[in-house]
């Protein structure tokens, strides 16, 4: 005998209740979250016509005692439609999550930083980030706390340092801008402030909403490129950040890579790492135009002989460069918390094959290479001799990346490949043992990419 004929007749209405509730209390969750995303509209209509012409709805809409078969068959054939529209409900909700938290297509939100040092072509690879529309991308933010907090080198300030750029992009990267209002000079008033750092160069910082109408009487100290823009909103750039698809950030003042760790296992965060590094004798050619007052005791030495060149100087530059080798290193050890997360890139691959190598890093931070990367690609690696400037990103890339070698004596890059010796072995920088072969472009003084770079 069928156990629900056995039942008595108010209980199994009491049954039937209570599972229809549960059904409709289940639906009502999914419901709420759907009209909060406002995404499925026309689809909740389409569900509520379904349950509307349930027999068991009509008659109680009706104050009328259903036919008990006919509830029956109704409510079973409901309960069938529920169960179908409650499956899905569960797909667009699921299909309307992931667009939330990432495009189906896009994945989830990712964070990018690349990590480097001045002229190592850093500001060119930046921009194959900045040019993709899905992502926000912020230029030298950290150079704002550099300009603000004073940290002697070495010892514990360096660690202090670390620690507070540390700090500030994490926050840079969760979209919270407004920590920077804390070391921009002058101090920002109600979240405007006309003097953030190379704003031009982060293209969601000059594209609309963010791009407000140019003020009379307001000096725009790093103004936006190709459109007039009045002082940064630091709420509408923080807002903006939060609308889009990911975040990428490029700076040259975070150099130990081990200080990172907290940011990559932060739930909040999927980060990814990308170290770019370059050949230590034509970041040092590429320094001695760029900051050519920083360097007049090299350039002196180099050119007159005259006094012999300061011990600190080329300690300083052992430094740098064993600070670029200790974080490859750690890095290409693939430790648990950096495992998948670090790729380390040479300047030199990217000059002689761009496109390629930035589909190899888009595809290593989980992200696509739009159109319009490709295309900013195209036109920016084949730009005349005469559109390079000291910083400029439009590079006949192919041409550029070896011109140091001939305008740099071969004393000079002596003490570099004394100074910087273990991190060019790392990285696959030959030696040149003349001055012959400095000047040979038919000598490569690069090594083969080593496929373990990316980690």
């Amino acid at each position: 005998m069928d156990i629900r004929r056995a039942l008595p007749q108010d209980f199994r209405e009491l049954l039937h209740c209570l599972k229809m509730r549960s059904k409709y209390a289940i639906l009502l969750v999914f419901v709420i979250g759907l009209v909060i995303i406002e995404k499925e509209n026309n689809f909740i209509s389409r569900v509520s016509d379904k349950l509307k012409q349930s027999p068991q709805v009509q008659a109680e809409a009706n104050g009328t005692e259903a036919n008990p078969a006919l509830a029956e068959n109704g409510s079973l054939a409901s309960l069938r439609e529920l169960d179908a529209a409650f499956s899905q409900l569960r797909s667009h909700l699921r299909n309307v999550t992931l667009q939330l938290v990432g495009d189906g297509d896009l994945g989830p939100r990712r964070h990018v930083l690349l990590m480097a040092t001045t002229r190592t072509g850093s500001s060119f690879v930046g921009e194959f980030f900045n040019q993709q529309g899905s992502i926000f991308y912020l230029f030298e933010p950290l150079w704002h706390i550099e300009r603000t907090v004073t940290f002697e080198p070495g010892g514990a300030n360096a660690v202090g340092s670390a620690l507070v750029y540390r700090d500030v992009l994490k926050q840079l990267l969760l979209c919270d801008l407004y920590i920077l209002e804390s070391f921009i000079l002058p101090v920002p008033e109600d979240h405007l402030t006309p003097f953030m750092f190379r704003r031009g160069s982060s293209r969601s910082l000059c594209e609309e909403p963010v791009c407000t109408p140019s003020a009379k009487k307001v000096f725009e100290k790093y103004h936006c490129k190709n459109r007039r823009c009045g002082p940064l909103n630091i709420t509408l750039a923080t807002e903006a950040c939060r609308r889009k698809q990911h975040v990428a950030l490029k700076t040259v003042r975070i150099r130990q890579l081990e200080f990172l760790q907290p940011l990559v296992e932060d739930p909040r965060l999927d980060m990814r790492i990308i170290q770019l590094v370059r050949d230590p004798r034509a970041v040092l050619a590429s320094r001695m135009v760029a900051f050519s007052g920083k360097y007049e005791t090299w350039k002196k030495w180099a050119s007159e002989g005259e006094a012999p060149l300061r011990e600190e100087e080329v300690q300083r530059l052992r430094g740098n460069c064993e600070s670029i080798r200790l974080s490859a290193e750690l890095g290409l050890r693939q430790p648990g918390w950096l495992r998948g997360r670090y790729m380390l890139v040479r300047y030199e691959d990217v000059a002689r094959a761009p496109l390629q190598k930035a589909e190899e890093m888009y595809r290593f931070a989980g992200l696509p290479l739009t159109p319009q990367v490709k295309e900013w690609i195209g036109k920016n690696t084949q730009a005349p001799q005469d559109s390079s400037g000291v910083y400029s990103t439009r590079k006949n890339s192919s041409e550029q990346f070896e011109k140091w070698r001939f305008s740099i004596p071969f004393k000079l890059a002596q003490v570099v490949q004394d100074a910087c010796a273990p991190a060019m072995q790392l990285f696959g920088y030959k030696l040149a043992s003349s001055p012959a072969a400095l000047a040979n472009r038919s000598f490569s003084l690069l090594e083969e990419a080593q496929p373990s770079w990316v980690t």
